[in-house]
């Protein structure tokens, strides 16, 4: 989930929290679970950092270890441990398991969007990604809103308001399941070019009735969609280019971390008076009637790397970040 979700999650969370008879009895005990929920609902996002060693770094890592089996245990240390500095006479057992429950819920909440986490690390590197709630839903977001508002006028007492909001959050994310399911199961019958050996993925977008379909074909090609109005239609095919050059830019870094990465990539290959241009998308993200998160390798007529570009960008603003005196 994007940022302001986790925040507001967080604040729920501490509001949940009163149910606990400890957290009920409010000073520092409830103060620390709200510090603890909000930061604990942040933690393992903390990995944002690794920008900073680079985009191909970043993309690699971000939602790995950071969300995986052992960061679960690692962040409410941590975290627990920092709140256990600065309060006095804490009932630690309490405050952690509402510390673990934050982070655990971030890494939960993580699974159902299609970026995907490493959740099941170290069992499993594979990317988990259930493609089934948007980064950023509204309905999530505003029902936190809304209690937290009530919360803060003292309309309702969040023991018996939190567990409601919850309740309601667990049947939405019930429901949104089994729609998607059932949706992406019958999707081929929608497609009078459907062919066995066709796999359909339903990938969320902002409104609730609304999803982008990609489609991969038994030929390695991908038929992008949408189903809107409960009717499907496609708006693009696209083909990954067999080259020499596209085997030879799996072994370069920035490429490498980005196959890592996504299970949707098709390369494509463009000829230069010096050398290869080529391109790899993530075929899942369309936008504009373009392919914005890329990794792109420029390469001499040996396939010697001469430039190379990882992550979310326009085709212009790619130009500009590559070496322009080569186009």
């Amino acid at each position: 989930m994007d940022t302001g979700t986790h925040l507001v999650i967080g604040l729920g969370l501490a509001g949940l929290a009163y149910i606990d008879p400890v957290v009920a009895a409010g000073g520092a005990v409830s103060t620390a679970v709200l510090i603890g929920t909000v930061i604990g609902s942040q933690a393992p996002d903390l990995d944002t950092l690794l920008r900073l060693k680079g985009n191909a770094v970043y993309i690699k890592n971000h939602r790995g270890l950071s969300h995986s089996l052992p960061a679960l245990a690692i962040w409410t240390a941590l975290i627990s441990g920092m709140l256990w500095l600065f309060f006095d006479h804490l009932p630690m057992l309490h405050v952690t398991m509402w510390v673990f429950i934050a982070v655990a819920f971030h890494v939960f909440t993580d699974l159902f969007n299609t970026y995907g986490t490493q959740a099941l690390r170290p069992i499993s590197e594979r990317w988990v990604s259930w493609n089934i709630i948007h980064i950023f839903d509204p309905i999530i977001f505003s029902a936190h809103m809304l209690a937290i508002f009530i919360w803060s006028f003292h309309v309702m007492r969040p023991q018996v308001l939190f567990p409601i909001l919850y309740a309601f959050i667990a049947v939405y994310y019930l429901w949104r399941s089994w729609y998607h399911h059932a949706l992406e199961s019958q999707l081929y019958k929608q497609d009078k070019d459907y062919e066995p050996g066709d796999k359909f993925i339903l990938i969320p977008t902002v409104h609730q009735y609304q999803w982008q379909v990609l489609k991969k074909k038994a030929d390695g090609s991908f038929m992008l969609g949408e189903y809107r109005n409960h009717k499907l239609r496609w708006v693009d095919h696209v083909t990954c280019d067999e080259h020499p050059a596209v085997e030879a830019s799996k072994s370069h870094p920035n490429i490498a971390s980005f196959l890592y990465f996504s299970q949707y990539a098709c390369a494509h290959v463009k000829d230069h008076a010096w050398g290869y241009e080529v391109r790899w998308a993530d075929v899942r993200y369309r936008h504009r009637k373009q392919y914005p998160f890329v990794a792109v390798l420029l390469m001499d007529m040996d396939y010697q790397p001469i430039d190379s570009y990882v992550g979310w960008l326009s085709h212009s603003r790619l130009e500009k970040r590559l070496r322009v005196d080569l186009y």
